[in-house]
């Protein structure tokens, strides 16, 4: 589906594909790109094969690319499809960057997109009228801007698992912290190399981007910045948890363990005595040996145990 905003006489119109061959400055949104649409689209605005080939084969790495009469970025994000912040969604957004034309390309509907063109049809003044690498910056700040919530409900999950851990061991627990790790290791693929594309257009002399509006992409670099260092100190984190979990299991096993011990210490001279004093002596008949055979029995353990409370291992 394309939506074109073309902004003529100072107001923008929005429209579809009759838009396109109309002059003035446009964005140009597709949605869940087909391979005739954007064929019409790279016909009338020149791009290039090799980025539209990209743009109909999702998984492309954050990139940056310059072209004769264009620039061809690749920025992702993602979103949480339930309550469970491991179950992401990948938001993969194509862009063509020149002088009066800005090109979206994404398969998937985006919240942040939706307010960056409710935004452009609001205020053309403030969004288009400054130009097509503003709106490409107001695009990439809500897609950043948006992985803030999930990595925040990531800390308050790890956080509570932490928390249950030192108060019960369970399996399932050590299921949940190794998924929540390999979701940590999802998100610093993507916004490892994304970082580095912010930072680029966020210098001074790249082609199509103006000198004010690098002040504005520097900004979602440090956002960049921020969820880097996020995901850092939770890797630390989710290390911190598997050895809290590994150090409750090891105690757990060693409670065990010596309960097992302390229960054979006991029974082991009560084996002994019994065998002893079992024995077919005739002395051992008599009522003296009969009542020392029970004192032993009764008294040994009882003697046993006090030992070990007074060593504190009970």
């Amino acid at each position: 589906m394309i939506q074109v905003c073309l902004l003529k006489d100072g107001q923008v119109v929005s429209g579809g594909e009759e838009l396109l061959s109309q002059e003035g400055r446009k964005w140009v949104d597709v949605q869940q790109p087909t391979e005739e649409e954007m064929s019409r689209v790279a016909e009338r605005f020149g791009l290039h094969k090799l980025a539209v080939e990209d743009c109909l084969h999702l998984d492309q790495r954050p990139k940056l690319e310059e072209y004769p009469n264009h620039q061809f970025i690749v920025l992702q994000g993602f979103t949480t499809a339930s309550k469970d912040v491991c179950d992401l969604t990948l938001h993969e957004h194509h862009f063509f960057l020149a002088q009066e034309w800005l090109i979206s390309v994404h398969e998937l509907p985006f919240v942040g997109f939706e307010a960056v063109l409710k935004r452009v049809k609001e205020d053309p003044k403030a969004t288009l009228e400054r130009g097509t690498d503003f709106v490409l910056y107001m695009l990439s700040d809500g897609l950043v801007d948006a992985q803030f919530p999930i990595l925040d409900a990531f800390s308050d999950e790890l956080e509570d698992l932490e928390i249950a851990i030192f108060d019960k061991v369970d399996k399932a627990q050590l299921q949940r912290i190794f998924a929540m790790k390999r979701m940590l290791v999802t998100f610093r693929r993507v916004l490892s190399p994304q970082r580095d594309v912010v930072g680029q257009l966020s210098r001074r002399g790249i082609t199509n981007i103006s000198d004010k509006s690098t002040l504005y992409f520097r900004d979602v670099y440090d956002h960049l910045v921020r969820l880097y260092e996020q995901i850092d100190a939770g890797r630390d984190i989710v290390g911190n948890v598997i050895d809290g979990y590994l150090s409750m299991v090891a105690n757990k096993t060693n409670d065990i363990t010596k309960q097992l011990t302390i229960f054979s210490t006991l029974f082991l001279p009560l084996s002994f005595i019994v065998g002893f004093f079992g024995q077919n002596f005739e002395a051992l008949s008599t009522r003296g040996f009969y009542y020392a055979m029970w004192a032993t029995i009764i008294g040994f353990p009882v003697a046993l145990v006090l030992w070990f409370k007074h060593k504190q291992w009970l």
